[in-house]
């Protein structure tokens, strides 16, 4: 079953951030999930399995500043490691393309790190239509 994240589930989003390669408390957690829920341009939606959140897709409705139209930006995406390939990453795709339609998006963007270990993922995301279109650049202000 795929449905919208609440505050009850925040433990479970914090152990996936863990397996998605971020380290994070519950309590960390929670602060974060304040601020998303709060804000309605975000969308968070989870997976769950006999009352297990296995997966999780983070989104935020975003504005172009070079055309007229949005665009979804997926920001966060894992599902438990124990579960992977087996639809769960497919469905919750599925319902972020259902949050686009909805809010009349036809682009959906998403970035995922450059490291070995993201393989999987990357073709994951091509075997779905994407396409590796940019680099992308950080710089860590202290």
């Amino acid at each position: 079953m795929i449905r919208k994240a609440n505050a009850k589930d925040i433990p479970s989003l914090a152990s996936l951030m863990g397996e998605l390669g971020y380290p994070t408390t519950s309590e960390e957690m929670e602060t974060r999930f304040t601020k998303i829920q709060a804000n309605p341009d975000y969308n968070t939606q989870v997976a769950e399995m006999n009352g297990e959140v296995i997966g999780m897709i983070g989104m935020i409705l975003g504005t172009h500043y070079e055309r007229n139209d949005h665009y979804i930006r997926i920001v966060a995406f894992v599902v438990a490691s124990n579960y992977r390939n087996s639809g769960i990453g497919a469905a919750l795709l599925k319902k972020a393309e259902e949050w686009a339609i909805e809010n009349q998006v036809v682009k959906l963007v998403l970035n995922s790190g450059n490291r070995d270990e993201r393989d999987g993922a990357h073709q994951f995301y091509t075997n779905r239509g994407f396409e590796g279109k940019a680099t992308g650049f950080y710089k860590i202000l202290h």
